[in-house]
């Protein structure tokens, strides 16, 4: 079991995004877009190294995965980049 120090409360998730993004955050947008294009490929790249299927389509199925979150995050900006009425 975990202990929390005294004072410390863990982090709650916003109800809403600000409609603002700063600079830092959209730092680590790319970064997380880079972070799972380059998973996708990998996975991808080492899946068609692979002669054992099991572990060729364990690869795929984790660089399919990492191509969703990718998707997923583009999908959510999109969403955001539309004006509200």
């Amino acid at each position: 079991m975990q202990q929390q120090q005294p004072g410390m409360q863990q982090a709650q998730p916003m109800a809403q995004p600000p409609n603002m993004v700063s600079g830092k955050d959209q730092l680590y947008i790319t970064d997380m877009l880079s972070w799972n294009l380059n998973a996708c490929k990998k996975a991808h790249f080492f899946a068609q190294q692979c002669q054992g299927p099991e572990l060729q389509a364990a690869l795929e199925q984790a660089g399919q995965m990492h191509q969703r979150h990718y998707n997923k995050i583009l999908e959510h900006l999109n969403n955001q980049s539309q004006p509200i009425n």
